[in-house]
């Protein structure tokens, strides 16, 4: 888990960039709800046996479920291996109890924690694991009834264990399901932005191979008549290959649809301006801060500085509509272009978990796969920050 450090004027903000701040707080919000669920369920045991076995017979059975719950609690470490340990333990505490003539087992409590263990497993291990843990809990169940044979019928520890089980399979289930296909529309997304950048790169490299074209066919025109331009005329094909190549580079790793022919031209300075201006009219006042000169920017870095300020406009929009002031700070440095859209609205739980969606992760892939860096993230002062800083290639001089 990668975690960036995000500075501005309110300081500094260490922040989660593949859950983000919500998702810490959710999951330890979800572990003190199942600690405090283990509790109640070893509690509710103790009541019961000591009615009817008394509370010494609930000693064996109880350390081993207080076991198998601290297992569920750890289970993020490595479930694979958690899991087969609090089966292990499931299993060999059904045995002792059978033999030991103790009350059956798993009580309610390891069977919560099996649950647990069962359903973290299903939905996060590869298939055959995540099976096996499965089949593991299973054996679990069909072990207890075995143990309380030869009483009639299915056993009451039978059947709570049996319904805890075919809850965490399909609890564990559907969320894999979920997982699967959020992770399917992250990387159509990442695609989908990787297309539309080498689109616009593919326009860059084609300038400068018609260039190349048109100064080759001029050489072969002048070669005869005036060979004392030949020498200028090759200096300009391979400054302009120089230059074709340099954006080619950074093409590689982008995949690009063939049909791409006719594209709108990558938004500039004219059209940020415009944007602000739409989004001030729409909602809180925005301010812009530009450099007086751009023109000299490679177009895809031109697209992306339009594209970053879109889609963080857009959030505030969103998520953050009582935001009094957006600041969008544009500023090129000897080699590279940083880009901040700031607001100041009150810091909100909800904020961090709805600020991670889809248009981050485009956001992202488009300023990493020109080299470049994103950090955002809730700001120390208050407000939300995105940050964004973009090298700028060096040209070849003429």
């Amino acid at each position: 888990m990668s975690v960036s450090s995000l500075t501005d004027p309110g300081g500094t903000v260490p922040v989660d960039r593949s859950r983000g701040l919500g998702g810490v707080t959710n999951r330890l919000a979800t572990d003190v709800a199942l600690g405090g669920a283990f509790l109640l369920a070893i509690v509710v045991e103790i009541v019961a046996l000591a009615d009817s076995w008394g509370v010494r017979y609930w000693l064996f059975g109880g350390a081993a479920a207080v076991v198998v719950c601290l297992l569920a609690l750890l289970r993020r470490w490595h479930r694979a291996w958690l899991a087969a340990a609090g089966l292990t333990v499931a299993a060999l505490t059904v045995l002792v109890a059978r033999l030991a003539h103790l009350p059956a087992e798993p009580g309610p409590a390891m069977a919560l924690a099996l649950a647990v263990l069962v359903g973290a497993a299903v939905r996060t291990l590869p298939r055959v694991p995540a099976g096996a843990v499965a089949a593991g809990g299973l054996g679990i169940v069909v072990g207890s009834q075995i143990a309380a044979l030869p009483a009639p019928g299915i056993a009451p520890v039978t059947s709570l264990a049996g319904l805890a089980w075919l809850t965490a399979v399909a609890v564990g289930l559907s969320l894999r399901l979920v997982d699967v296909r959020r992770q399917a529309t992250v990387e159509k997304i990442r695609q989908d932005e990787r297309l539309e950048l080498a689109r616009e790169l593919h326009d860059v490299v084609t300038h400068h191979i018609t260039g190349i074209v048109l100064q080759a066919q001029a050489a072969q025109l002048v070669a005869g008549r005036q060979p004392e331009k030949v020498p200028g005329t090759l200096a300009g094909i391979e400054s302009a290959g120089s230059e074709a190549l340099a954006a080619m580079r950074r093409v590689v790793g982008l995949l690009r649809d063939a049909a791409d022919a006719e594209l709108a031209s990558p938004g500039g300075t004219e059209q940020l301006s415009a944007l602000v201006d739409r989004f001030t009219r729409q909602g809180p006042p925005a301010r812009l801060r530009m450099p007086e000169r751009t023109d000299d920017w490679p177009p895809e870095v031109a697209s992306t500085v339009y594209r970053i300020v879109q889609e963080a406009l857009t959030n505030v929009a969103r998520h953050a509509p009582h935001a009094r002031a957006v600041t969008v700070t544009v500023e090129q440095h000897d080699a590279e272009v940083t880009v901040q859209v700031v607001d100041d609205a009150s810091p909100a739980p909800a904020r961090y978990g709805h600020r991670g969606g889809y248009g981050l992760v485009g956001m992202r892939e488009r300023v990493e796969s020109l080299g470049g860096d994103l950090r955002v993230g809730p700001r120390s002062a208050g407000g939300w920050s995105v940050l964004a800083t973009l090298p700028l290639p060096t040209r070849t001089n003429r």
